[in-house]
């Protein structure tokens, strides 16, 4: 039989658990963005060095999409936000634990 301090104990864990997940930035291909302005992009938003964000794009380029960062929500939204600003296809993942 669950007591009242077994229920608290589980809330807090399921709202902990649901704020620190493990998420990945995907950046997709389209036919409208040029290899530079992703590049660029990646550089400027998301702090790669211009050999990564080279092969982000390739990989990109010939996949249709890739995961170009991972980490916390919090810290992928405003860059989710600014690649899309730009005109480029992004999302979110949330990753499987």
């Amino acid at each position: 039989m669950a007591t009242k301090t077994d229920i608290k104990f589980q809330e807090d864990t399921d709202v902990l658990s649901a704020t620190d997940e493990f998420c990945s930035l995907i950046v997709w291909n389209d036919e409208v963005n040029t290899f530079d302005w992703v590049i660029e992009t990646l550089i400027e938003i998301c702090g790669h060095s211009q050999e990564q964000a080279e092969q982000c794009a390739i990989i990109i380029d010939s996949k249709g999409k890739y995961s170009v960062k991972e980490g916390s929500y919090d810290v992928l939204k405003p860059m989710c936000d600014a690649i899309t600003d730009r005109g480029i296809n992004a999302t979110i993942d949330v990753m499987a634990s």
